[in-house]
């Protein structure tokens, strides 16, 4: 075993720069067998972001959002998704980030945060890290409508669901979102709904 990189990197080719980046990238990794292959790669850069799922213990419901996704319905899907409220960083750090987009998605001034996990959603192409978040809320938390920025081209439905009926809707189909399912189910194994 040597003390070299199993990656080298001959060329990044800017593809596009605006809202996100897309780059091809052209390098030479090194197997497990020690045979170096040459690839070329497609990386979309839409920056980190954070994901909160708000829930209130003595109601056992949680805040959720639907609104129009057109990347999943080109893939053939309805487009419109079922998700916790989610955001890109923006310079932020993951927490402000997440109370920032509880407020203008849902409408709610969230308490105390409890990061749960940092999970890369398609790492196959994608750079973005999304950090996960639950916190509890009160119907006393509301400070607004929710539903997003209009001027941003946001559309937001705000849900407030029955824990139960939000995580059966995962095995029905209605919730295909990963983030989402993966705080759903992290809640679950918290315990502090109950079941």
């Amino acid at each position: 075993m040597t003390d070299e990189p199993p990656l080298r990197i001959d060329a990044v080719e800017t593809l596009y720069e605006g809202w996100a980046s897309l780059k091809s990238v052209s390098f030479d990794y090194r197997r497990r067998d020690g045979v170096w292959d040459a690839h070329r790669r497609l990386v979309f850069d839409t920056g980190d972001a954070a994901a909160v799922l708000p829930y209130d213990t003595d109601r056992r419901t949680v805040l959720l959002v639907k609104q129009f996704r057109l990347p999943a319905h080109l893939a053939g899907g309805a487009g419109f998704l079922v998700e916790v409220c989610a955001g890109k960083l923006d310079g932020d750090d993951a927490e402000t980030c997440a109370r920032r987009e509880a407020e203008e998605e849902l409408g709610y001034r969230l308490g105390p945060l409890e990061s749960r996990i940092e999970v890369f959603m398609s790492p196959g192409a994608l750079t973005e890290r999304i950090v996960l978040f639950l916190a509890p809320y009160a119907a006393v938390d509301k400070i607004s409508a929710g539903g997003g920025h209009a001027s941003e081209g946001e559309d937001i439905e705000v849900l407030e669901l029955a824990f139960d009926e939000a995580f059966a809707m995962i095995a029905r189909g209605e919730i295909v979102d990963a983030k989402t399912i993966i705080l759903l189910q992290q809640l679950k194994l918290t315990g502090r709904l109950g079941g």
